[in-house]
């Protein structure tokens, strides 16, 4: 947890959580900042509680915990995230009705599946480069952790967005690299095209010449890109 500059415990504070949760990746780390980037650490200069949480899934707390994701992603790390939101809404500091929530790759699957599931909790949502069907990512990934659709439709089911698009709420950023072999655009062009059926409204924006992560000094476009998104919106 990063808390905001001037940090004054008797106000109450909007939070902006940062999620990754998937496997092979560790967050908080003994390390400079706690493994929090700098555009963390400028959200927390902007106001916000800064939170994040290693879910069950995610690296180096032996295999029991990485690989009880196993066939079922997208279940238990979006319980153990629900868990760290239960804590932040114990806080006296934190106001309970801004929540919002933030990833990228896995961490956009997190993000949207956390949004979609819990109606009410969050209120702004944004998420780059989601998968948001399994079936459609690269199968020596997907497949490793979910098996082939045909061995595991119901995880498949589940875990597939568009089946839950319904739910959707408030507000939703999804930004894509267009160029983007990691995850393909279909998967956020898939998400979008079940929206408009569904009558749901969601913000969306491309980066034209980038894949699957913005470097450069486009990157700076995209923070700045999020930081108004929360400011305008949390």
């Amino acid at each position: 947890m990063i808390k905001p500059a001037g940090f004054d415990p008797a106000k109450k504070y909007p939070v902006f959580i940062y999620v990754y949760g998937g496997p092979h990746a560790q967050l908080i780390t003994e390390s400079w900042l706690g493994g929090a980037g700098h555009f963390l650490n400028y959200m927390a200069q902007q106001g916000y509680v800064v939170f994040t949480l290693d879910n069950r899934g995610s690296a180096n707390r032996g295999f029991e915990f990485e690989s009880a994701i196993h066939r079922r992603l997208g279940v238990l790390e979006m319980a153990d995230q629900m868990k760290g939101v239960e804590y932040l809404k114990s806080l006296p500091f934190v106001d309970s009705t801004r929540i919002g929530i933030d990833g990228w790759s896995y961490g956009g699957f997190m993000a949207i599946t956390l949004k979609l599931k819990n109606p009410g909790v969050f209120r702004v949502a944004t998420a780059g480069g989601p998968v948001t069907d399994w079936k459609y990512y690269e199968v020596m990934y997907g497949e490793r952790y979910m098996d082939t659709p045909e061995q595991n439709p119901d995880g498949y089911s589940e875990a597939c967005l568009m089946n839950h698009i319904g739910k959707l709420e408030g507000k939703l950023m999804i930004i894509h690299g267009a160029l983007d072999n990691t995850v393909v655009w279909q998967q956020s062009l898939q998400f979008l095209k079940t929206a408009v059926e569904k009558q749901k409204q969601v913000d969306y924006f491309v980066y034209p010449t980038h894949e699957h992560n913005v470097r450069g000094i486009d990157r700076a476009h995209l923070f700045r890109k999020l930081a108004t998104y929360y400011n305008e919106n949390l």
